[in-house]
């Protein structure tokens, strides 16, 4: 089914825009949780970093739980997805090391914080509540950018490898998600 029938069958555009970005934190928890279980050999100096990490990602994904459960709407069909997909994106990269931890998140939070602009953008003076949400997190989210660019070089052959795939596979889940 198509966005726009989905839309038109009484799914309002911001109800859709939390599930998934709600899903999408979940990923995100998941991916750090995997990156941090193997950074303890892998990246020792990056603990506290995605500790922090996972802290701001849990905060996140609740502020869009309880913004669903105000809207009486459930998970996005996608949620187990993020989240299963999201952990073996995290081991993987975990286990490859710092720069490989570093580059993902580059990546990942290129493609989020454009997507998070975008919809503020498009649900601006549509839904209050869904802006205000976003832009809580936005900040938080380009920290993340912020703190994992300054760790690697930008022609680093993680980031030359990861870069694409971490885009692709990041659009392609919130496409998904938009869609389900």
């Amino acid at each position: 089914m198509s966005l726009a029938a989905r839309l038109s069958r009484g799914e309002p555009l911001g109800d859709r825009i939390i599930k998934v970005n709600h899903a999408g934190e979940h990923g995100a928890v998941c991916i750090y949780t995997a990156q941090r279980w193997f950074a303890r050999w892998r990246a020792p100096e990056m603990l506290a970093e995605i500790d922090g990490f996972i802290a701001h990602e849990k905060s996140h994904r609740a502020s869009f739980a309880a913004e669903l459960d105000k809207r009486g709407r459930g998970r996005c069909r996608s949620y187990w997805f993020c989240g299963i997909g999201g952990f073996a994106l995290g081991a993987v990269t975990g286990l490859a090391g710092r720069d490989a931890i570093a580059a993902t998140t580059v990546a990942i939070e290129r493609v989020v914080l454009r997507h998070m602009r975008g919809q503020i953008e498009e649900l601006e003076g549509n839904d209050p509540p869904a802006v205000g949400a976003l832009r809580r997190i936005i900040a938080e989210e380009q920290e993340h950018h912020d703190l994992s660019t300054a760790r690697i070089a930008a022609d680093s052959a993680w980031s030359r490898l990861l870069e694409p795939i971490v885009s692709v596979s990041t659009e392609t889940v919130i496409w998904l998600g938009m869609r389900l």
